[in-house]
């Protein structure tokens, strides 16, 4: 084991991915995730304009 042998070898390339032609079930399906993210984005927006939940913050114990 020479010196220049040493540490992480170089990973092989991956293929390149093929173009495959979508159907239209694969369509729909795309479509409906776009749909779900929007729709799960819009409420994290609406969740971040309200403050902390709970409220209480940290809990201190009494003792010192």
């Amino acid at each position: 084991m020479s010196g220049r042998e040493g540490g992480k070898k170089k990973p092989l390339k991956a293929p390149k991915k093929q173009n495959k032609d979508m159907d239209d079930d694969d369509a729909a399906f795309k479509q409906k995730q776009k749909e779900e993210q929007k729709a799960l984005d819009a409420l994290k927006a609406k969740a971040s304009g309200k403050g902390p939940l709970g409220g209480s913050g940290i809990k201190k114990s009494g003792k010192k």
